[in-house]
């Protein structure tokens, strides 16, 4: 009966790890569209910019949420 609570436990960790994988993959997006938007219209750079940056922090939220909760539980 121990065992497979160790097995549930880890598979738990496992699953939380990769929770952290789709911030990951929205901020390599998130910031190459952005960066796309500022070449193709560069007077609405600093728009852009300050978008991104509100966006990259809600992304990196998420993230840290994921990880945290694999410590928690």
């Amino acid at each position: 009966m121990n065992e497979i609570v160790g097995v549930t436990g880890n598979i738990a960790t496992i699953g939380y790890g990769l929770a952290t994988l789709g911030p990951g993959i929205g901020l390599g997006i998130l910031i190459g569209k952005a960066l796309e938007g500022m070449a193709r219209q560069p007077e609405v750079a600093n728009t852009l910019r300050t978008n991104m940056f509100i966006g990259v922090a809600f992304v990196e939220v998420l993230a840290l949420l994921g990880l945290i909760a694999g410590f928690l539980f």
